[in-house]
């Protein structure tokens, strides 16, 4: 059986399809990943095979319009007009498609695919998957936040599914692959199948377990995943917030990348514990709270290991994201001018407090033993070949 996953170029994107190609892949199915060019040399690096289909589009310009206003004032540029009643990033997501659709289109029907895996904004994925009239496998990596464009995006996407004689489309596909917890997902109407989140934040080298801190420290991750420094050094906050956190009792850990590290004060910073390009679900065992930006990635990663989190959202989808967290009671939300040093030291305290954060705690707990019951994605491969792809044969 041969199953293309596909995504526009945006690494965390690609990191939520990588458990379930390689699951497929270990059970002997052909898998190929296709996207922009840009992206190419990040899917090689994860060891699956790589297709190039479209052209780039400048997503980080676009993501910048997005990035919500503060009084800090480093918006990174204009910010992009509301258009209609959808997610404010729909006409980001059309351009991809339009970048890709008639590549993805070409490459599924010479490649001869039995089914089109896509997240769940890689809009060319259902609409190439419906013009050969094969499933479409949606994989969510956090909340469901495309679901309230499920009407509109018919009317958006129209000049692409008339080029290629697609009728009745729905842009949820045949079946959607969930990693979410229930109480973390937002109220759905279809039918999910649920599967077990399998961190994977791309690769790097883990530093093996971290030495414990000392009786009655505290362990603080601090991560601001990648995008925010894409945008704006002034976006990127994981050096301040860390030297906010830095107290007596609590060990504060700072995860960056190699291109992040020089964007740190190396006075603001000297007290963390600073890792470099390590996989984020290495540094969870022994941590008592992570504090970032509100990535999906991020935040079903704390979530996985039964880590409360303490956010500030600065794009509409980390919104999202820190909202079902608070929403499901596994941590607190900050707005980025609520985030002082104070404040952060004040709700950072709360949630590590043996008893004020003690509901907080149980709450990630629980949440992380309902992920660890749910199937792996190597448990749904075959359920996926049988009763989706085979039986649309």
């Amino acid at each position: 059986m041969r199953v293309l996953f596909t995504t526009w170029a945006w690494p965390s994107h690609l990191y939520a399809l990588v458990p379930l190609a390689s699951a497929f892949r270990a059970a002997g199915h052909e898998v190929l990943i296709a996207s922009q060019p840009e992206l190419k040399p990040e899917i090689e690096r994860t060891g699956l095979p790589a297709a190039v289909v479209g052209d780039d589009v400048d997503a980080v310009g676009m993501v910048r319009g997005y990035v919500l206003r503060s009084s800090a004032g480093d918006f990174g540029g204009p910010q992009a007009p509301r258009e209609g009643k959808g997610p404010r990033a729909l006409r980001m997501f059309s351009a991809h498609a339009e970048s890709m659709t008639d590549g993805l289109v070409e490459l599924a029907r010479d490649w001869r695919a039995d089914a089109v895996v896509y997240e769940p904004t890689a809009l060319a994925g259902p609409i190439a998957a419906a013009a050969l009239d094969i499933p479409a496998i949606r994989v969510l990596f956090g909340t469901d936040l495309m679901l309230r464009a499920r009407a509109l995006l018919p009317e958006v996407l129209a000049p692409l599914l008339d080029r290629h004689g697609v009728t009745g489309f729905d842009p949820l596909g045949t079946v959607t692959v969930d990693p979410c917890p229930d109480t973390f997902q937002v109220p759905t109407d279809y039918a999910r199948l649920p599967v077990r989140h399998v961190p994977y934040n791309g690769v790097g080298v883990s530093p093996g377990p971290l030495p414990a801190p000392a009786p009655g420290v505290r362990r603080v991750v601090v991560t601001w995943g990648h995008t925010m420094a894409k945008l704006s050094p002034g976006l990127f906050l994981a050096g301040d917030v860390a030297a906010a956190l830095c107290e007596r009792d609590t060990e504060v850990v700072l995860a960056v990348s190699a291109s992040q590290r020089p964007l740190l004060d190396p006075a603001s910073a000297s007290r963390a514990r600073i890792v470099t390009d390590v996989p984020l679900h290495t540094l969870m065992p022994g941590a008592d709270l992570v504090v970032a930006h509100g990535g999906a990635g991020t935040v079903l990663t704390a979530l996985r290991a039964g880590v409360p989190l303490l956010l500030v959202p600065q794009l509409p989808d980390h919104t999202g994201h820190a909202g079902r967290v608070f929403a499901a009671g596994a941590g607190e939300v900050l707005s980025r001018d609520e985030a002082t040093p104070r404040r952060l030291r004040e709700e950072a305290g709360r949630l590590l407090d043996p008893e004020a954060g003690a509901a907080v705690r149980e709450t990630a707990r629980a949440l992380r033993a309902g992920m660890l019951e749910r199937p792996s994605p190597a448990d749904i491969v075959n359920e996926l070949r049988t009763k989706v792809i085979t039986c649309a044969a």
